[in-house]
């Protein structure tokens, strides 16, 4: 591994905070520019940057082959990561010289460029086999597991892949290698959510032939893909998030453990707003409802249109999982307990009192959520494009929690 040294600019709404340095032996350094340390009204990069008094956390250790968790945590996971570092030609677990690849499409407004426009250093390729057949890079990370890329709406429908994977104002998620009708699935809880009045972006469920520029080498394991509208844009403008991985500073491996629903809570409690406290209330409901046992710490954000004050961020990665992988445990406890057959009002009110949260609203609007779900289901499952396996694994789900 090269001594070189090789230094990353962190721009924020396109002006320099931070930079991120490789000092060698894999081993990297961030730091915020004395410009940004210096404005008080200095915009937000994320919440798990401040101290308990709220002020600027200014001191970082040096972290080995994996950046800090926050920068970490904009990088793709696991398929997704394998594919892009082998169209780049980059070792996936030598993360700085993946965000160098991939820093000009991140989630929320940030870029990172190099500091003096280089190009990637030629020793980055000697560990791994450079993918010869690629014409160049995916230049993009959007976080996760799942094939997922950005794309560009058609004026005459459908969506267009872009040949960098840059710019785009939609992503795009391909069907599963793994699970039948994932995108329909999805699709349908979304829709559903949305019916129940939670906050969601415009969505498509379109035929996967409608979807140009698919990379060669990916398998078509389905006839649909889902499509979401980026939040993080705006008539080309970004906007700032971060998930809730990033906030409390855990690596993308631990998105299951370190931290509680609880946790999520206490933190929209302190920094949002009544109608925070009501939409994430919904959303805990909700997909406790449908069987989502994968609502990890990347799977609930925070969003700055202000580009100081988080907002809980509009949803996304609604699926009902419980038809593929019949469970009794959520991804993270609520309060106490993390099984479906524990959550019941009383673990709300537990939740409400230890996360600060106003007791009564949060089991006004649980209990309105369980009434209008009912209610939903039953006048909307027939149109949904869901199968009757996934409708039934629903129904036996919910109609045995101890919420109803």
């Amino acid at each position: 591994m090269s001594n070189d040294v090789s230094t990353l600019n962190v721009l924020l709404y396109g002006e320099l905070i931070a930079t991120i340095t490789h000092v060698g032996n894999d081993r990297t350094l961030f730091a915020f520019t004395d410009d940004y340390i210096n404005n008080e009204s200095r915009p937000v990069l994320g919440l798990g940057f401040k101290d308990a008094l709220g002020n600027l956390l200014t001191d970082f250790k040096v972290t080995q082959t994996r950046l800090i968790p926050f920068f970490s945590n904009l990088l793709p996971e696991e398929t997704m990561r394998t594919y892009l570092a082998e169209r780049a030609g980059v070792n996936p677990v030598r993360e700085f010289f993946l965000l160098w690849v991939l820093g000009q499409d991140l989630a929320g407004a940030i870029t990172v460029v190099p500091a003096d426009g280089e190009a990637l250093p030629p020793h980055v390729h000697h560990d791994i086999e450079a993918a010869d057949s690629y014409d160049m890079p995916m230049r993009f990370s959007l976080a996760g597991v799942q094939l997922k890329f950005s794309a560009v709406q058609h004026a005459k429908g459908g969506l267009t892949i872009p040949a960098t994977g840059e710019g785009g104002s939609w992503i795009v998620k391909l069907p599963s290698s793994r699970f039948i009708g994932v995108p329909e699935n999805e699709y349908s809880m979304m829709e559903l959510a949305r019916k129940l009045g939670m906050d969601v972006p415009e969505i498509q469920l379109l035929p996967v032939k409608q979807v140009t520029n698919i990379p060669e080498g990916i398998g078509k394991f389905g006839d649909y893909a889902f499509a979401i509208r980026r939040f993080d844009r705006d008539a080309g403008k970004a906007i700032h998030i971060e998930d809730f991985a990033q906030i409390f500073g855990v690596y993308p491996q631990d998105k299951y453990k370190k931290a509680s629903m609880r946790n999520i809570a206490q933190v929209i409690g302190l920094e949002g707003q009544e109608k925070d406290i009501v939409e994430f209330t919904r959303r805990l409901v909700f997909n406790t409802l449908i069987g989502n046992a994968d609502m990890h710490l990347k799977n609930w954000s925070v969003i700055y249109r202000d580009q100081h004050t988080a907002s809980i961020a509009p949803a996304y990665d609604f699926v009902s999982t419980i038809p593929y992988i019949p469970d009794d445990s959520a991804a993270l406890k609520v309060s106490r307990s993390k099984k479906f057959s524990d959550f019941s009002l009383e673990e709300l009110s537990h939740l409400a009192a230890k996360a600060m949260l106003p007791e009564k609203l949060v089991l006004d609007t649980a209990r309105q959520t369980i009434e209008n779900f009912s209610e939903v289901w039953e006048k909307e499952k027939a149109h949904l494009p869901l199968t009757p396996s996934v409708v039934s694994a629903i129904e036996t789900h919910w109609r045995n929690l101890p919420l109803r």
